[in-house]
């Protein structure tokens, strides 16, 4: 394989911190790079230095004379003045870009729902990241790097732009560089992984669970040799501490021997251990939302906008949901199908329309929201500050621990522990503000986003302690990876004011939205129509006495329905769906001949040739 580019003895240091220390490494031809680390270990920077957006303080960055590389920024760097078109295609005439047929499945899988003439300053934060991605997809570059690509995306967008980097290029060319916290993605997409360190960057074959399986044996490997080590450290010193050091010239050998032993031996790494908080105890009754319906302006003082512009009012309509003690939902949906709106009407910040939701006297809810405001009337404090408020002891796993000793657990160092939460990354804040919920040892936990700037080793250690939280756990995500680990079935808002429930998970609701977005005249947030349904109904979680029940949507003709069997309806929806999509991409092409017509009457003398093309 032809080499792309790569670096050679690469240093770069913040203050007094090393952050890459003499990394020599290279992107070869058909390289698929999954890059992972803690945050603020230098992922981000390790690609801008390859992307020669940066210079490092020693060594250099070496690529082949004709490689070009495309790269996404975490940032927005898109002119707030230019409407969507221009962000993307620049000048270029209709006709040009769209006789591309790469350019029309990215603008297909990415755009589709985007008004071509708004002012990118107007788009919400996806679809801003979604004309980000576009712009750099339909140019023909080398080398992709990818920073964060999968933030602000859905399910479905993050599943679309993995099967488009699967069949960019053949698997001997191009080169893939990827920073991201998405799991699922790096399985996807990548057949290398990067570690990156301590300043260096370690390199792993294949994805994601591939390199999870290597990284054990390593550390296992590496375990069994610090045990070996320890044990002669003792035995070292045991001797010296029964021997007269001064007598001899002995002792002093023995010494030398000791410090050699330690001598390369590297700070521990940062650990971040969570350890699930003692919940109260949860009653029969948890959180039952009854035939609930809710308007667009709603009763929540506005705080609920119609964003579809449709000629639909409510966003829930005759909803009902039960959530039984120890249940575990995750839910997924399309963008402004409610989602969060859905958490705060369970937590009693939003009133319904119509219908009640119910609320078991034990019950003690907590909230992570995507932003982490609850923090902002924190800012002053220190992070040991903020826990201490809450509770300077607490009892996990039988022991007390102080507060210091648990905010050290989650991986805030002794020095770290007095910032002040105002100076704290994002990644940061989300886990001071989780840890902060559960020292409340609330019995209802919702999750709205939790993934959002953690890194990978955070995000396995949030699993954990949410694989053995006792207590009712809701969560809304777009990272599968969590959804499939920490919940025991989802649920999915279609945009059609309805609750479904997913026996199929996370592959049935890609499935679902396949067969809305080929309807013709579809309609709903993302431009995408939603398949009608019968009951979904889904069993709870712990202890199996919990039930999802979704509003029905009997369509016309309901004996009919009745009489066919399930297997049928299905049936013959798939075949209603693949003929609207050919009756659609007919009406595309025809629509497409007729303009090329017109062009070409238009031009004198009368081009035959290209006429009868």
């Amino acid at each position: 394989m032809a080499h792309l580019l790569g670096g050679e003895n690469i240093t770069v240091s913040f203050a007094t911190r090393t952050i890459l220390d003499e990394v020599s490494l290279g992107v070869d031809e058909g390289d698929r790079i999954g890059v992972v680390g803690r945050n603020g270990d230098g992922k981000s920077t390790l690609m801008r230095l390859l992307a020669q957006r940066s210079e490092p303080d020693e060594g250099r960055i070496t690529r082949r004379r004709d490689v070009t590389v495309g790269f996404l920024d975490q940032t927005d760097v898109l002119d707030g003045t230019l409407d969507v078109g221009t962000a993307i295609v620049g000048s270029a005439a209709d006709h040009e870009w769209a006789s591309n047929p790469r350019i029309r499945e990215v603008m297909g899988g990415l755009v589709s729902d985007v008004d071509w003439h708004a002012t990118v300053s107007d788009l919400s934060g996806g679809q801003r990241r979604r004309v980000a991605l576009a712009k750099l997809l339909i140019a023909d570059d080398d080398v992709l790097m990818l920073d964060e690509p999968t933030n602000h995306l859905d399910i479905e967008g993050v599943a679309w732009l993995a099967k488009h980097l699967q069949q960019r290029w053949r698997s001997s060319g191009g080169g893939l560089l990827v920073v991201t916290h998405d799991r699922w993605f790096l399985d996807e997409v990548c057949t290398r992984t990067w570690e990156v360190h301590d300043g260096v960057v370690e390199p792993f074959d294949g994805g994601y669970a591939a390199y999870v399986l290597a990284r054990a044996e390593r550390d296992r490997a590496a375990a069994v040799t610090e045990n070996k080590r320890t044990q002669l450290v003792k035995k070292e010193l045991a001797w010296l501490r029964r021997g007269a050091p001064a007598r001899t010239s002995k002792p002093k050998f023995r010494i030398d021997a000791a410090n050699a032993l330690i001598s390369d031996v590297p700070p521990p790494r940062d650990t971040l251990a969570l350890n699930s908080m003692a919940t109260t105890r949860l009653g029969k009754d948890v959180l039952d939302l009854e035939h609930i319906s809710l308007d667009f302006d709603g009763r929540a003082g506005g705080a609920v906008a119609n964003t579809e512009g449709s000629a639909r009012t409510e966003l829930f309509h005759n909803v009902t949901l039960r959530l039984a003690p120890g249940e575990r939902l995750g839910i997924v949906g399309v963008n402004g199908a409610g989602k969060t709106t859905l958490l705060r009407l369970l937590n009693g910040e939003v009133q319904p329309t119509s219908g009640r939701l119910k609320r078991g006297k034990t019950v003690k809810t907590a909230v992570l929201s995507q932003e982490v405001r609850e923090l902002d009337d924190v800012d002053h404090l220190r992070v040991i500050e903020v826990i201490e408020r809450e509770k300077r002891v607490v009892n996990v796993g039988n022991k007390e621990v102080t507060a210091s000793q648990l905010v050290e657990q989650l991986g805030f160092t002794n020095q770290r522990q007095w910032t002040k939460v105002s100076e704290l990354s994002g990644g940061e804040r989300r886990r001071l503000q989780l840890l902060r919920l559960l020292v409340g040892e609330p019995n209802v936990l919702m999750l709205d986003e939790p993934t959002n700037d953690l890194d990978t080793d955070t995000l396995a250690a949030v699993e954990d302690v949410l694989d053995g939280w006792p207590g009712t756990l809701i969560v809304v995500s777009h990272d599968r990876y969590l959804l499939e680990r920490v919940t025991d079935h989802q649920m999915a808002l279609l945009g059609d004011g309805k609750l479904r429930g997913l026996p199929g998970g996370v592959d049935q609701y890609l499935q679902l939205r396949g067969e809305a977005g080929s309807g013709a005249g579809a309609s709903g947030p993302g431009g995408a129509g939603s398949p009608t349904a019968s009951t979904a109904q889904t069993t709870g979680g712990a202890g199996g006495s919990g039930t999802g029940i979704a509003g029905r949507d009997k369509g016309a003709g309901g004996g009919a329905e009745t009489a066919a069997s399930a297997a049928d309806q299905r049936t013959a929806r798939k075949d209603v769906a693949r003929i609207e999509r050919q009756l659609g991409r007919l009406s595309d092409q025809n629509r497409k001949l007729h303009g090329q017509m017109a062009e070409v009457s238009q031009h004198e003398p009368l081009d035959l040739k290209r006429l009868a093309r």
